[in-house]
């Protein structure tokens, strides 16, 4: 097995292969040693709706227990998503961006393809997300409204990433 290093700190990965693809100029990888952990916290906590303020501490948590995805132009990183799942019966597809410089391309539907078909997301019963605003993409890839939405419960905190005022 390779277990090698990645992206920040001295956590380790274990994991036999990594997948990375491409397209043109593009690349996607589940690679965490290519992810640029600086710019998915700068996008997720400035530029994203879902996690303002979010600390890089707790994006490091994140991708440490997810399949992350990062998407590339050369060695640039243009876009992200993660997926937390048991990779039995079970996913959450979250954080998911495409730089707005590169948007148009087909770089999210191009994702959303890998993701959907990457070997350890197979088989799995249900898969879940949250959107505000690209609910057209999701739906190419087989996601709909939750039929019955009184079956499910959730827990929020939408200020838990809030800054904090001394007084």
């Amino acid at each position: 097995m390779n277990t090698k290093p990645y992206g920040y700190g001295f956590y380790l990965c274990s994991k036999e292969f990594d997948m990375t693809l491409y397209k043109e100029e593009y690349m996607i990888s589940d690679d965490k040693g290519l992810l640029d952990v600086d710019y998915v916290h700068d996008y997720i906590s400035n530029k994203s709706y879902w996690a303002k303020n979010i600390p890089i501490e707790i994006v490091k948590k994140s991708i440490d227990g997810s399949i992350c995805f990062g998407v590339y132009e050369k060695e640039k990183q243009i876009g992200f998503a993660r997926v937390i799942s048991d990779k039995a019966t079970f996913a959450y597809l979250a954080d998911v961006f495409i730089d707005e410089n590169y948007r148009g391309k087909g770089l999210s539907k191009w994702l959303m393809e890998v993701i959907i078909n990457h070997n350890e997301l197979q088989g799995l019963r249900r898969w879940m997300l949250g959107t505000l605003d690209a609910h057209s993409l999701y739906e190419k890839f087989g996601f709909k409204p939750i039929e019955e939405p009184n079956r499910f419960m959730h827990k929020h905190n939408p200020n838990v990433y809030a800054k904090k005022v001394d007084m």
